[in-house]
Formats: structure tokens, sequence, C-alpha cells
């Protein structure tokens, strides 16, 4: 009896494993993030930084939802589009990018070394609040 639950949880978690591998975020770097938004134009950014954060510089066209609202706040989130988070430096977006993957969004990109690296590279941002 022992050995039958054994092979069958085994089995189990040969099947899910693949489901865990694939509900992963993928990392961008600036340069493939403006790829990705060029590819397409549906692509949904999402700033998971501070309401003060966010008031000093953003990407254009960012959503704000803190980290610490982010729970809350799923059903702003669009599941059928590429979702692309960002924060200062890539930390609180990559661990947002792997839970937003993990709850099911299909397409999800950290910005990595967030917008500091993208405004490094020389790329657009909007400075000031909205």
């Amino acid at each position: 009896m022992l050995h039958k639950l054994i092979s069958c949880l085994i089995m189990a978690l040969l099947i899910l494993l693949p489901l865990t591998v694939a509900a992963a975020s993928r990392n961008l770097a600036p340069v493939e993030a403006v790829s990705l938004q060029r590819q397409s134009k549906e692509v949904f950014l999402l700033d998971v930084r501070t309401f003060e954060e966010y008031g000093q510089f953003r990407l254009e066209g960012a959503r704000l939802i803190p980290i610490d609202q982010l729970a809350g706040r799923l059903g702003e989130i669009p599941r059928n589009r590429p979702i692309l988070v960002y924060c200062a430096v890539g930390s609180r977006s990559s661990q947002v990018a792997n839970y937003l993957a993990r709850q099911g969004y299909a397409e999800v990109y950290n910005l990595s070394g967030g917008i500091y690296a993208w405004a490094q590279q020389g790329l657009p941002i909007l400075k000031g609040g909205p």
C-alpha cells in the first residue's frame, strides 16, 4: 500500500513539474523590452514601485500598482496581454512577475535592472507626477 502511494506521489510530481517550470516570468534587458513593445502595442506596463517613486519618473503608459497592493488589485491586470513589470532596479518587479506567472498570467516579463537601467540606456522616461 505504501509503495503504491509513493508511486502515485512521484507520478503526480512528474506531471506537475512542467507546470511549475512553465509558470515563470522572463527577464528582459531594456532594449529587449523596447523590442517587445514595438512587436506588440498591447504590452501592459506595470509599475510596482511606491507612489513617491512613480511621481519622480516613470515609463509612459505605465499603470502604478505598488507591490504591497498587488494581491488586492489583480483584477486590474489583463490576462490577455503581455505584461512588462518594472520597479527601480528589478528586484521587486522580479518577485511580482514570478507571482503573476504562478497566478496563471501567460506572458509576463521583468524589466531587468528596472527603470534605472532603462534610463541609463537613454530610453525615454516621463519626469514628475502624472
